[in-house]
Formats: C-alpha cells, structure tokens, sequence
C-alpha cells in the first residue's frame, strides 16, 4: 500500500472536533482477530458526526468502511489506506415499550435478545448467542434454529445521501443472510421490532440453544461464525465433514474438529491462510458433490473497498 499522507491530512482536517485513532489494527476489532492496519477508525458519536465522516470520505475520494461488531468480517494483513467507521458503543441503546423493541445498530444481538427474553417476550430467544450487532445482524439477516431477524423486524432505520429515514420493511428485501440494506446501500443506524408474548417456551429455549452452541460450536476460538452460508437442499457443514474436511488446516487456520462449518483461527491465522482454506475448501466440496459453497464471511481488502465507490 501506497499511503498518500496529504490527501490523507486534508481528510483529517475536514473533521473537525471529531475524535478519531490512526494506524489501528483491524484485528483489534474483528472477531477472527485478523486484519491489519487501517489509517484511520472512528466511532461517531450521532448522525451528524457521522455524515462528516462519510461527506469528508467521499470529498477526498477516500475509500470508507462502515461496521458494527466485526462479527463477520475477514480483512486483509497488509495496511489499508481506509476509513473504518465503527458503529459500537455510541449506538447500543435498546428499548422494550410493551412487545415493541427498538435497537440501535451497534446493540449486541445476543443482549438485545435476552434482555427481551427476560422482559416476558419471544421471537428473538434464537439469537441469544449470536456475536453481531443488531445493524450487522439485519444487513445479513441473522438467523438460527429456524428463527430470522426478517420474521420480527417491521422498520429499520437509514442513513442514506446525508438523510435518516424510517424505511417500513417489505419480505422481498431481506431473504436468506441478504438484506437490501447492506453497505453500502445504505447505513443501518438501527431496527424496530414487534415481539410476542412469552406463552412459556422462550426462556427454555433460550438456554437450550446457549447449551446447544456451547457443546457444538468452537466458542473458545477466535472465528467469524458459520464460514459458508447453507447451500439449498445440504448444510453446509456437513459436505466439508463428508469431504474429509473436518480439522483440514491451512497455516493457522483450520476446520473446525468440532463444527466443520466453522474456520478458526488457532492463533496468528492470516488472511491469506483463511482465503485459501476458504478456496480449497469449496473447491472439494463442488469436486465431491457438485455444490458450489458460498462464502458467509464478508471479505474486506483495500481493493473491494475501492470498488465501493
């Protein structure tokens, strides 16, 4: 990476009192604990600091990324002459007025939902372990144990062209990990929800799915979840365990030997060793069994945020 420090100073300067942090690790914020350096994170603490980050990003042609949790996401090692804007802690409030529940983009998923369970509440009780952000989580349609965020989600609320708009949700424009609203289509500041009353079975199967991810997920390592998202017909994990792939290892990066949907990293893990598991791994599966995976991991490099503009 070239870094134009100049362009990158006149950036700087249309901030203004905005706080920001340069030369940060990536991998600092993402949950495989990979990615390298980004020349600048912020974490808007409104609306309108973050259109200054976004007006001052696209003024300067100045490549731009925004994110919740990391939850999901593979970034590359080398240094990323970028923007990252960081919707975390300053947008994690959550309201429960009745069986409506509002939530900012940067709320955790997983607090979200057992705060709702423990409220009386049921719809979200699948989602009581899942990592990502409540904006992360509707721009991919987070889902689990037959539960979608699409089946509870009635608005979700925009930042588009410098304006912040309730957009009321049609089905069409979210489907199987897809939403309409992914970046950067538009930026999720959050999403309104309308549960229904607990008749009894939320909390129980709250804790049957924790006790679920526990015993068969590899929680203790570092990952981004499931690798590949569920070919119609098959899952996922099991065409890479009949393939032979379970404990396959790249590197630092391996199959998981106790969900074969899961890429982890056992410690240093590259980039590069993650794409190219990812690589081979499709390869076999489509060699073995005709079906093409694909990737639920979002991919992040300086090219394909280039590509963004």
């Amino acid at each position: 990476m070239k870094r134009n420090l100049k362009k990158l100073d006149e950036l700087i300067a249309l901030l203004g009192s905005i706080e920001y942090k340069r030369d940060v690790p990536a991998k600092n914020y993402t949950s495989f604990r990979i990615g390298g350096c980004v020349s600048l994170l912020a974490e808007p603490k409104n609306e309108n600091e973050l259109n200054i980050l976004i007006e001052a990003a696209k003024a300067m042609d100045y490549p731009y990324f925004v994110f919740g949790n990391g939850s999901n996401l593979l970034v590359q090692d080398e240094p990323i002459d970028a923007i990252f804007i960081r919707l975390g802690e300053n947008y994690s409030e959550y309201s429960l007025n009745g069986k409506a529940l509002y939530a900012d983009a940067g709320a955790l998923l997983c607090t979200v939902a057992r705060a709702s369970v423990n409220a009386g509440f049921k719809g979200l009780e699948w989602a009581a372990g899942i990592p990502g952000s409540i904006g992360g989580g509707i721009a991919m349609n987070a889902g689990a144990y037959g539960g979608e965020l699409k089946d509870v989600l009635k608005t979700v609320r925009l930042f588009k062209s410098g304006e912040i708009f309730e957009h009321e949700l049609d089905p069409d424009e979210m489907g199987y990990r897809y939403s309409a609203f992914s970046f950067p289509n538009a930026v999720i500041l959050g999403g309104s929800f309308e549960l229904l009353p607990d008749d009894g079975s939320a909390s129980i199967l709250m804790e049957e799915y924790s006790r679920r991810r526990r015993s068969k997920q590899p929680i203790d390592l570092p990952s981004a979840g499931s690798t590949f998202k569920r070919p119609e017909g098959h899952f996922a994990a099991k065409l890479i365990e009949d393939a032979g792939l379970k404990g396959f290892r790249i590197g630092n990066a391996m199959i998981s030997e106790k969900h074969a949907g899961f890429v982890v990293n056992m410690g240093g893990a590259s980039f590069a060793d993650v794409a190219m598991l990812m690589d081979e791994v499709q390869e076999r599966v489509f060699a073995v069994f005709g079906v093409q995976l694909e990737p639920e991991v979002k991919l992040v490099t300086e090219q394909s945020l280039k590509s963004l503009r």
